[in-house]
């Protein structure tokens, strides 16, 4: 097959690091920058919160070897977690918590089987970005465990913050 007989490919989704339109009008217009977005993950168990990069693409430690559903009895019995979409913005003062939204979802390790609505979870993910704060539904003892870690993660940032995260994280 000669180059001339290859069909073009076609841009789809793209994930970048840096500004797309840097220097140049054209291509990457509309790419979306995930650079400034974490995902978090609260053990609702174990009442402890940790950073996993992987589950920007569904690759968490949490979420590897299991298929998931949209029905929860397929995981009966398995652990509880929130997964939480943090955005940092940025203010002449410095960083801070722009966005935090929180989606459920279980995994049973043993089944090897879990519940998550992925469109939820992409939904989160973007109001997150759009500097919104979903968490008022959470359980209490995970909004402590949130409210803490980001806390103590950086506690200029927890400062700058909207007073809607500190208040619907029921923390003073």
């Amino acid at each position: 097959m000669t180059s001339e007989e290859k069909p073009k490919q076609k841009i789809g989704f793209t994930i970048i690091k840096d500004d797309p339109t840097d220097g140049h009008k054209g291509f990457g217009i509309g790419s979306l920058s995930l650079e400034n977005v974490t995902p978090l993950f609260i053990d609702i168990e174990e009442k402890n919160a940790f950073i996993d990069i992987g589950a920007m693409h569904a690759k968490s430690a949490v979420e590897k070897g299991i298929k998931f559903t949209t029905d929860r009895a397929d995981s009966e019995g398995g652990k509880p977690y929130w997964l939480v979409w943090v955005t940092i913005d940025f203010t002449e003062d410095g960083p801070y918590y722009a966005g935090v939204t929180a989606c459920d979802m279980v995994v049973n390790r043993e089944k090897r089987r879990g519940y998550k609505i992925l469109a939820d979870h992409v939904n989160k993910m973007d109001k997150s970005m759009k500097r919104k704060i979903l968490v008022d539904h959470m359980d209490n003892d995970s909004k402590q465990v949130l409210a803490d870690f980001l806390q103590t993660h950086n506690k200029e940032m927890w400062k700058r913050s909207v007073e809607q995260l500190k208040t619907d994280l029921q923390v003073n």
